[in-house]
């Protein structure tokens, strides 16, 4: 290929030299388990906890117990659905709030937990993309035992009121849970601010390995290990901890932290200026285009009468790399589950793209992408009996 214009950052993110460099001895020199009492093994303990104790600044958390090392932004998603449901059901009941536009990591173990004797009330946002606390507020019962609403969007970037909605649930003595995957780095993220029992991260979305997340635990939040053996982690999450991957998350999350006030208006200008390309063509339109608090890298853009797919692949062979969605379920023919729950016919939402910035993306690369899509969309939309029959055209 002559050409790469990566344009698909909240899939994930290329690892950053720096912090390939903070992870190369961990492979090779200082490689003991952490668990072992000898030198080597030592070591390797020193940097993990050193690792912990960042990401516990980081993110604000009151000790290091607080922050667990885990495979990756699913397992932690997954160990709190069904790890705090399983540890406090049977005080407080057997009902889950979710918001219907969560990731597939937070569906899927809702879906799960139904199937074994749960509720699960899926809540809508609105057509801004954002949850309202005073929707929350009626789906709350007194068996509520958890509410996992995610802190923003990862197909549309909208950024929740999550401090209000965690304040909403406690209200009633519900648990709150927020997938902070996509926001980690990206915006400031607090959770004595926000107020939340427990919150999923994910190393790669930060220019990171993948292979490796977090998961932060209030202490005293119920909660019953889903992998157990060694018991590592606390006693929460057993297992071999990949001390290169912690330190590579930590390093990560650091320099997005360090760079995060300069480098987020560079992307927002280079985000509006890919929705500014894009809206110059007829019939389309900027999905949640009247959320105010979004995050600076997300443009989720509808063409009209194209399929998402193939404006993806056609702008593959230019060497472009976009997404039509989550990349988790860019595979579906389904629309994105996201655009239905805020009001997206399904015939728009089968022409979304999701386009996304980050930080090796050049002025010069957002450029290359607005020439490109028109003439591309001009061909598709001439062959598209969809397109003629939205707009009257033979």
């Amino acid at each position: 290929m002559e050409r790469l214009v990566y344009l698909d950052y909240a899939a994930t993110t290329p690892v950053d030299p720096r912090v390939v460099e903070v992870m190369a001895p961990f492979h090779t020199e200082r490689y003991g388990n952490p668990n072992s009492l000898y030198a080597l093994g030592r070591d390797a303990h020193k940097a993990l906890e050193d690792a912990r104790e960042s990401v516990m600044a980081s993110i604000s958390a009151a000790s290091p117990n607080e922050v667990l090392f885990t495979g990756g932004g699913t397992e932690s998603d997954n160990a709190v659905l069904l790890g705090v449901t399983a540890a406090a059901s049977e005080r407080k009941g057997r009902h889950v709030v979710v918001s219907a536009f969560e990731h597939h990591a937070v569906l899927e173990p809702a879906h799960w937990l139904e199937k074994h004797g749960y509720e699960v009330s899926y809540l809508k946002p609105h057509e801004d993309g954002v949850v309202h606390p005073e929707d929350l507020a009626a789906a709350l019962r007194d068996d509520t035992v958890l509410v996992s609403i995610m802190h923003a969007n990862n197909e549309i970037g909208t950024l929740q009121p999550i401090a209000r909605l965690a304040e909403v649930a406690h209200e009633r003595g519900a648990y709150f849970h927020t997938d902070a995957a996509q926001s980690l780095g990206k915006v400031a993220f607090d959770v004595g601010a926000l107020g939340v029992d427990a919150a999923s991260f994910s190393a790669h979305k930060v220019y990171g390995p993948k292979g490796v997340g977090g998961l932060y635990l209030k202490r005293g939040t119920p909660f019953a290990a889903l992998l157990r053996g060694g018991g590592q982690e606390f006693r929460k999450r057993s297992g071999t901890q990949n001390v290169a991957g912690a330190a590579g998350f930590a390093e990560a999350l650091r320099i997005m932290d360090e760079e995060r006030t300069a480098e987020a208006p560079r992307l927002e200008a280079l985000r509006d200026r890919v929705a500014e390309g894009v809206l110059a063509m007829e019939n389309t339109r900027l999905s949640a285009a009247d959320s105010q608090e979004r995050l600076p890298n997300i443009a989720n853009l509808i063409v009209l009468g194209v399929e998402g797919e193939a404006m993806l692949l056609q702008l593959d062979a230019k060497g472009i790399a976009v997404s039509t969605g989550s990349a988790c379920s860019s595979g579906s023919l389904e629309p994105s589950h996201v655009l239905l729950s805020i009001g997206c016919k399904p015939e728009h939402a089968h022409g979304s793209l999701r386009v996304t910035v980050g930080r090796y993306t050049t002025e010069e690369d957002v450029e290359y992408f607005v020439e490109t899509l028109p003439p591309i969309v001009e061909r598709l939309r001439a062959m598209s009996p969809v397109y003629a029959r939205m707009f009257g055209r033979s």
